[in-house]
């Protein structure tokens, strides 16, 4: 009698390993690597949050951070660690997450490690389409920013696509093409500062740092709801995106829509940054570097949403404990500046890496 299900561990290299599933109805093959290789960057990501707990003007050690966790601190304490700090070192895991999610679909898209949400211009388009609707329209509220981030990142999209369209899509020619754009919306971000209210200009230019201090639960929990979805149709449509890689026209072969598949993973992709911009403004090179570093811890030939999603949670959580570092030291300092001055540097190394790969030319 057939056991109703059945495991195989296959080795088809030396240094990777699977372990395959088989019913009677389906089968399927679990990457072992891929698995332990996130497993252990979302435990840094859970652990570097747990460490942030404790840090801040009003410092607190591991027993009192536990003690408020689980409601035995003082009442104050019980404040600080889960009404202030929490909801910050879980949106820095999650919006983490979301960029490292949101790069991984479009660098495996434009089949470029330079295809990035925030280096094509997407984030830009986000970012700008929130300036106008806070400084311009007068409203910030939270379903408003997220609304209009979404709307200016697929709008960016949309027109970046246009320009770099010459008889197909070219990675690197989206990449510069995005770049110029970003620029240019960069300079109507400028202008709308420069135009609107000493007060509404601070507060849009310290939100455009990228910031997550001044997030709480009203915020958050709607973030980690949308974030949800947006993770649930990017697991529907990995089998897509994983067609896609393959070329168009092999994947039309294959039974995929090819047209239909590439609109949702955009949307997918733009969302998933969307959120983050909405929430606590741009937070740049996360989702350049998040697919690239877990592409290589795993060793993996393609990039994976489920371990660039890992890599970004860490990514974010470590950045996130590091500028509260520089705080105790200095003075406060926003997550996404840190996660700048890390990323210009491997955007540099990434840029020269892919020149010398392609014998010099970049278009």
């Amino acid at each position: 009698m057939r056991p109703p299900v059945e495991l195989s561990v296959r080795c088809a290299d030396p240094g990777r390993s699977s372990v395959t599933v088989r019913t009677h109805r389906v089968s399927g093959r679990l990457d072992v690597r891929l698995w332990a290789v996130s497993a252990a960057l979302g435990g840094l990501a859970l652990v570097t949050g747990a460490l942030a707990l404790g840090l801040g003007d009003y410092p607190l050690g591991p027993d009192r951070v536990l003690a408020a966790l689980g409601g035995a601190g003082s009442g104050f304490e019980r404040t600080v660690v889960v009404e202030w700090r929490l909801p910050v070192a879980v949106a820095a895991a999650a919006f983490g997450a979301l960029l490292g999610l949101g790069g991984a679909v479009f660098q495996s898209l434009t089949r470029n490690p330079l295809g990035s949400p925030d280096v094509i211009g997407f984030d830009a388009g986000a970012y700008t389409a929130v300036v106008v609707t806070v400084l311009v329209v007068g409203s910030s509220g939270y379903w408003a920013t997220a609304a209009a981030a979404l709307a200016g990142g697929l709008a960016t999209a949309a027109v970046v696509y246009v320009l770099a369209h010459r008889g197909g899509v070219s990675g690197f020619r989206l990449v510069v093409v995005g770049i110029g754009v970003s620029a240019v919306l960069g300079s109507v971000n400028g202008y709308l500062v420069t135009r609107a209210d000493v007060e509404d200009a601070m507060t849009v230019g310290f939100w455009g740092a990228g910031s997550l201090a001044r997030l709480t639960w009203t915020s958050v929990l709607p973030s980690l709801a949308l974030a949800a979805c947006v993770a649930l149709a990017c697991a529907a449509l990995t089998p897509s995106l994983r067609q896609l890689e393959l070329g168009d026209d092999l994947a039309a072969a294959l039974g995929t829509r090819v047209g239909l598949a590439r609109l949702g993973l955009l949307v997918v992709g733009v969302a998933s940054t969307a959120l983050v911009t909405a929430a606590a403004g741009p937070i740049g090179f996360v989702a350049l570097a998040a697919p690239q570093v877990a592409r290589r811890l795993t060793r993996s030939a393609g990039v994976s949403p489920l371990s660039a999603a890992a890599a970004g949670a860490a990514l974010l959580a470590c950045a996130h404990l590091a500028s509260l570092g520089v705080a105790q030291v200095f003075r406060p300092v926003p997550v996404g500046l840190v996660t700048v001055c890390l990323g210009g540097v491997y955007m540099v190394w990434l840029l020269a890496r892919e020149a010398r790969r392609r014998g010099g030319a970049l278009w």
